[in-house]
């Protein structure tokens, strides 16, 4: 299942995605365009996974990180949303995301309500921060893919 792609390292540009993120759920989340979402595993399956990321050259920070078809709003795409642990304090539409995905929470399912969802995702972060202080998956934030050279572009490979 999930834990033979991972870790998985992925980087790309952070796109607009619906908007909803912050706007409906207070949870605000980085997308990746769509060419990186079809660079991911064909078979890793859907579902809330976590690990860390980082934007541009900045710090480190632990994320939870969806991958799917958000059933409670009926996408036709797949898309891979990151929430950064972290508050920014603007947006950074533009900026390049790195992120190291080390584990896997649960998988996808609909929600009745929003609130339900919302709940959801305090527990998955809740998890996620428990899971990323162990040092299996601590040591990954120090990893070398996190530190671009400067001023440098990096493609995905």
């Amino acid at each position: 299942g999930a834990m033979r792609h991972l870790p998985y390292f992925c980087r790309g540009e952070v796109v607009k995605g619906f908007g909803r993120g912050s706007k409906e759920l207070g949870i605000p989340t980085a997308n990746f365009s769509e060419q990186v979402v079809e660079g991911f595993p064909s078979d890793i399956p859907t579902g809330i996974y976590y690990g860390w990321a980082c934007v541009g050259n900045g710090d480190v920070h632990k994320m939870v990180l969806s991958i799917g078809w958000n059933p409670f709003y009926k996408n036709i795409k797949k898309s891979v949303e990151t929430h950064i642990i972290h508050t920014f304090k603007e947006d950074f539409y533009g900026e390049i995301l790195s992120i190291v995905i080390t584990g896997y929470i649960r998988p996808e399912k609909n929600f009745d309500s929003l609130d339900a969802l919302i709940s959801a995702i305090q527990e998955d972060i809740e998890e996620a921060k428990r899971q990323l202080d162990l040092p299996e998956h601590l040591k990954l934030k120090e990893d070398n893919f996190f530190h671009l050279p400067e001023g440098k572009i990096v493609n995905n490979p």
